[in-house]
C-alpha cells in the first residue's frame, strides 16, 4: 500500500507517517510545504529516505492509495476531500474538522467517493495501554462499564508554538481539538454508538496576553449504556519529564481500570502503566510491550475496503460531539467574574 505526506504543520505527522512505515506501507513522497520549518526539520531527520514531491503531484499519482495529514487543522478536511475526490483513502489527525460546515462536506465526500477518512486518535491508537485496557473489559475483568474519567493534560510550550496555534478559527477551539481523544474513548471503552453532551465549559487561566485562548476546557456527556468526564488543559508544569500526565479511569460494577499513559508519575519508570482493582486484589501492568494495532488495521482497510482500525461511523460521532461540546460550552468563570 503506497501514501503520501501532505500537511507537515503539526509533530504528530511523525508517528503517523513511521506507523504506516512499521505496519508495512511505503510512502511515495511528502509535500514540503509547513507553517512550521521545526516540523519540517524534525521529519526529514526521522525520514532522510522519504522523496519530496509537491501536493498536486501527490494527489495526481494514481499509484497512491492514502493520504496522511497533520496540516493546520482547519485545512484538514478541504484537503481531505481534495484526496477522496482523486480516489484516495485519508487518514488526518485530530480534530479531523473544526466546523460542522466541515463535518458536513465531509460526510457528503465520503458518500459520494466510497473512500475511507479515519481521523488518528492518538491518545488511543498509539497507547498499548489503552489496548490491554479493552482486552481486561472483553474479558469481564471489572464488569459492566458505568463511567469513564478522561484528564488530557498537555504543556504549552509557547515558545515553539506556530501562530494558528492561538488562533480559534484555525483550531476550533479547546474541545473540538484535544477533547476528541476523550470522547473517542468513552464511546469505545463503553460500548456506546453515540452519546449527548450534558454540559460543557471553556476558559482562559493562563497567560494575560492571550486572552481569548481557551486553556482549559471540560465536558460531560451521557449514553445509554454510560457517562463521562473529561478535563483538558495546557497547564503541564515544566516540572514534569513529559507533555503531559495523560490518565483515564474507567468504572465498572466490579472494579476500576486507571491508566497512566504516560509516566507513573514520581514512581515506575516508563509509559503505559495499566492499575487494575477488582475482587482479588490490586494489581499493576506494564502495558508499554503491546502491539499496536491501529496502522496495520488501516492498511488493511485500504487493501480490503474494510473497517478494522475504526469504523466510519465511530470517526464521524466523535467530531460531532466534540463540535456540540465546543458549541454549547459556557465559559467558565475567572475570580468569580465571567471570563473576556
Amino acid at each position: 500500500m503506497r501514501f503520501a505526506a501532505i500537511g507537515l504543520d503539526h509533530r504528530h505527522i511523525y508517528h503517523m507517517v513511521g506507523g504506516l512505515l512499521d505496519a508495512g506501507a511505503d510512502c511515495a513522497g511528502f509535500d514540503p510545504a509547513t507553517s512550521d520549518p521545526r516540523v519540517l526539520a524534525g521529519f526529514r531527520e526521522r525520514f532522510p529516505q522519504l522523496a519530496e514531491a509537491r501536493a498536486d503531484e501527490l494527489l495526481d499519482d494514481p499509484t497512491i492509495e492514502l493520504v496522511v495529514c497533520a496540516g493546520i487543522p482547519s485545512e484538514r478536511g478541504p484537503l481531505a476531500i481534495r484526496a477522496m475526490r482523486a480516489g484516495k483513502d485519508v487518514m488526518v489527525d485530530k480534530p479531523g474538522v473544526t466546523s460542522f460546515e466541515q463535518l458536513a462536506a465531509v460526510e457528503h465526500a465520503v458518500a459520494e467517493t466510497g473512500r475511507i477518512f479515519s481521523v488518528c486518535f492518538s491518545e488511543r491508537f498509539i497507547v498499548p495501554s489503552t489496548i490491554v485496557a479493552g482486552k481486561l473489559i472483553a474479558d469481564g475483568a471489572i464488569g459492566r462499564i458505568v463511567q469513564t474519567l478522561g484528564l488530557g493534560p498537555h504543556r504549552l510550550n509557547r515558545a515553539i508554538r506556530p501562530g494558528w496555534f492561538f488562533d480559534k478559527q484555525y483550531f476550533g477551539g479547546i474541545l473540538t481539538d484535544i477533547a476528541s481523544h476523550q470522547i473517542d474513548q468513552f464511546l469505545h471503552f463503553t460500548g456506546s454508538q453515540d452519546a449527548e453532551i450534558v454540559a460543557s465549559g471553556v476558559g482562559h487561566f493562563g497567560a494575560p496576553d492571550l486572552p481569548d485562548f481557551e486553556d482549559f476546557g471540560e465536558v460531560l456527556l451521557r449514553s445509554d449504556r454510560a457517562s463521562g468526564y473529561i478535563r483538558v488543559d495546557w497547564f503541564t508544569a515544566d516540572g514534569l519529564p513529559t507533555w503531559g500526565d495523560g490518565r483515564l479511569t474507567i468504572l465498572g460494577t466490579e472494579g476500576t481500570i486507571e491508566l497512566r499513559k504516560y509516566l507513573d508519575i514520581a514512581g515506575r519508570p516508563g509509559t503505559d502503566h495499566l492499575f487494575l482493582v477488582d475482587k482479588a486484589g490490586t494489581r499493576h501492568i506494564d502495558a508499554s510491550g503491546e502491539p499496536l494495532t491501529y496502522f496495520r488495521d488501516l492498511v488493511a482497510d485500504v487493501t480490503n475496503r474494510s473497517e478494522r482500525a475504526v469504523t466510519q461511523r465511530h470517526v464521524f460521532t466523535v467530531c460531532r460531539l466534540a463540535l456540540h461540546a465546543q458549541d454549547r460550552a459556557v465559559r467558565l468563570p475567572i475570580g468569580g467574574t465571567e471570563a473576556k
